[in-house]
């Protein structure tokens, strides 16, 4: 499996903001994990009100769905995260815990998209995955 991140020149140079603008993969099998949230295994929430913590332990969560299907953060090629009542401000704390979990080096194409709620009203964020392997 390969994957390549590439930054057009006609593009903002979106690495600061936690995502790749285009990532081309190579693979035989695709793994798309559900929407992820803040809460654990016991359906607690955790890190309260605070989206970077949400998002942290949102991005925590995918790591164990991807565990589970035998990929690694390393092999997710797109994250689509949905966040309550967006403010621009919020880009940098989000983009810092995505930086945090993926690594700089190998950051997910992505796409941010404010909502209005989502399933549950303590939930500030949640986090879809797709990630490709071999075989």
């Amino acid at each position: 499996m390969s994957i390549e991140y590439l930054q057009p020149e006609q593009l903002f140079p979106s690495s600061a903001f936690g995502f790749s603008q285009v990532v081309v993969s190579t693979g035989s099998r695709h793994i798309h994990c559900a929407g992820q949230t803040a809460w654990d295994k016991d359906m607690q929430l955790v890190g309260g009100m605070d989206l970077g913590q949400q998002m942290r332990k949102a991005l925590e969560n995918v790591g164990h769905t991807l565990e589970a299907a035998g990929a690694s953060p390393a092999d997710v090629v797109r994250i689509m995260t949905f966040v309550v009542d967006y403010r621009p401000e919020y880009a940098a704390v989000l983009g810092q815990a995505m930086a945090e979990f993926f690594g700089a080096d190998t950051l997910p194409a992505a796409t941010l998209i404010g909502v209005q709620a989502l399933a549950m009203p303590e939930f500030l964020v949640e986090v879809q995955a797709t990630a490709v392997v071999e075989g």
